[in-house]
């Protein structure tokens, strides 16, 4: 079973939390699904499993690949000026697998699911979430 969801993107990076329309799908599907993929195509983006009750944590974050991989200073900067993106979402990766149990994710009290915007902002940053 496949959808996909469409996220508006609105600063150049930025984390959004997609958990709850991941949620809806999985409780609207038949409730024999054990896995569900959630991947991101594209280079200058990721997917991460995060604690979203503290709001610092997603400044915390950019800020940490902010100072592990500044802007600016990559040869891929000389075609479209974001290679740092591409290192971020490199970095993080663009999928990740929660199990489900009974149509409900099996995700921690304080995990979310977010998407990692790197490149923003995007009018339409396609998510595919796959049961299996």
């Amino acid at each position: 079973m496949r959808t996909t969801i469409s996220i508006l993107t609105q600063r150049r990076e930025e984390l959004v939390d997609i958990t709850v329309p991941v949620s809806e799908y999985v409780a609207r599907c038949d409730h024999s699904y054990e896995l569900c993929s959630i991947f991101v195509p594209g280079a200058t983006a990721a997917i991460m499993i995060q604690e979203n009750w503290d709001p610092n944590i997603a400044d915390d974050v950019l800020g940490c690949l902010a100072r592990l991989v500044p802007r600016g200073t990559w040869l891929h900067d000389r075609i479209d000026g974001n290679g740092d993106s591409h290192i971020k979402a490199g970095i993080i990766g663009p999928s990740e697998t929660i199990p489900i149990r009974d149509g409900r994710l099996l995700l921690g009290t304080w995990q979310n699911i977010f998407l990692c915007e790197f490149d923003g902002p995007r009018n339409n940053r396609e998510i595919i979430i796959t049961l299996l």
